[in-house]
């Protein structure tokens, strides 16, 4: 299967991995713990769900998998966003490319333009994309901004797109790999599921409980300074609720002739890539696609700008790794994520 979100516009590898502290099944419990697991959207999925009996939804989940690709994969040439972003005005997109495009609209404007989908014109310039890489100086980067803003694009009734320029190059990396969890969520919904841990590439969606050990399902997130080895920054407990992750501390690009590091993170307001104090970031939602997007937005920010956006929405929370000024690293979270942390 073709790659959705190899290379994400500003994300790097994700920084959430989920820990399934599940255990073998209890002869004497009622539930049984079903799991699916593979490769898809250019990453890894597991899935693990309670039910009375065994269970397999994997026909369903590849499928899901494959209309996600169809619909809004840049790495696929036939894709719906592959032949908008070539030029084609004619497409007729998805409800789902419609639900995210929407959704992008209100993280846009809530970021203050921070997140934005239409930086794809960047990302392949900067050699993170499908698109061919250029070399870039101040001029060209100023003169691709002219085609960056979520601002210069719409969705007609008709469900065709509308660029106010045709060069426009849409980018969804940033906030598909959230919405193919939450639609996976659904389609477990929709089978009677009401237990159950998604985890695809680290972004998460957990409803109902670990019923097998009695207790919220636990998840864990990465220590960014740990290039080598995997440990776990943080632990905590997850219930109806998403998480994702964002960080720019494992893939980045070395210029082989000036040394020059270029971190994966596009801040779409400037066009150049982005050396952060922060070094990481996870947001919890009650959906992924919107924790998926500004996880992003705040790879693009500095931490004070970061606080502010969480104080101004307070349906999210949020967990910031980040460097002060002597390179120490120190942790930022908010209280609702505090309470879910365990120590």
């Amino acid at each position: 299967m073709k790659d959705l979100l190899k290379y994400s516009c500003m994300r790097l590898v994700v920084v959430c991995l989920i820990l399934i502290f599940a255990g073998c099944r209890n002869s004497e419990s009622k539930w049984v713990k079903n799991i699916s697991s593979g490769s898809a959207l250019g990453t890894s999925y597991n899935i693990t769900y309670l039910a009375t009996s065994e269970l397999s939804f994997e026909t369903e989940i590849d499928s899901l998998f494959q209309v996600l690709n169809q619909s809004m994969s840049t790495y696929i040439p036939t894709s719906d966003i592959s032949r908008i972003n070539a030029g084609d005005s004619t497409i007729v997109v998805d409800d789902m490319f419609r639900e995210v495009f929407e959704l992008s609209g209100k993280i846009f404007e809530a970021t203050e333009g921070y997140f934005d989908p239409t930086v794809g014109v960047l990302v392949n310039a900067w050699g993170f994309g499908p698109g061919k890489e250029l070399e870039m100086d101040s001029i060209k980067v100023d003169s691709l901004l002219d085609y960056v803003g979520f601002n210069k694009v719409a969705i007609k009734a008709d469900n065709r797109i509308k660029k106010s320029d045709p060069a426009i190059y849409f980018d969804f990396n940033a906030i598909a790999k959230g919405y193919a969890v939450d639609q996976l969520a659904v389609l477990l919904r929709n089978k009677g599921i009401t237990d159950f841990l998604i985890e695809v590439g680290g972004e998460l969606v957990a409803q109902g409980e670990n019923r097998i050990k009695e207790k919220r399902w636990v998840v864990a997130i990465d220590d960014p300074m740990m290039e080598e080895s995997r440990t776990y920054k943080r632990t905590l407990y997850m219930k109806d609720i998403a998480m994702a992750s964002s960080g720019n501390y494992r893939k980045f690009k070395i210029d082989p002739e000036t040394g020059a590091k270029y971190v994966h993170t596009i801040d779409p307001k400037t066009g150049f890539t982005r050396n952060s104090n922060i070094l990481a970031a996870s947001v919890l939602a009650s959906n992924c696609a919107t924790a998926d997007a500004f996880a992003t937005a705040f790879m693009a920010m500095d931490l004070e700008k970061t606080k502010t956006i969480l104080a101004q929405h307070k349906e999210l929370d949020g967990y910031i790794i980040y460097l002060d000024p002597e390179g120490n690293v120190l942790e930022y979270m908010t209280n609702g994520f505090k309470e879910n942390v365990l120590e």
